[in-house]
């Protein structure tokens, strides 16, 4: 249950992200969770750390993760 919880919130912080992509932080090479969407990476997992929520995102063989604090407080960065 919980992690069907995690997935839907990760669902709806992509929306927010897509839609608000300004307000979504990055770093280095890192793209906002809307770009990587956009270009077709795909959420396949989502785990909760303390008050921080980490979704990885994966296309073919390129993968991602974003650490959101908040709804526009996040930052991505690939994993691979």
């Amino acid at each position: 249950m919980l992690r069907v919880l995690l997935t839907t919130a990760a669902l709806l912080f992509a929306a927010f992200a897509q839609a608000q992509d300004a307000g979504v932080s990055s770093s280095g090479s890192a793209s906002s969770m809307g770009d990587l969407i956009k270009q077709g990476y795909e959420i396949k997992s989502t785990v909760s750390n303390g008050s921080k929520l980490i979704v990885f995102l994966q296309k073919e063989n390129s993968a991602y993760a974003c650490e959101f604090t908040s709804l526009t407080n996040s930052r991505c960065g690939s994993i691979n």
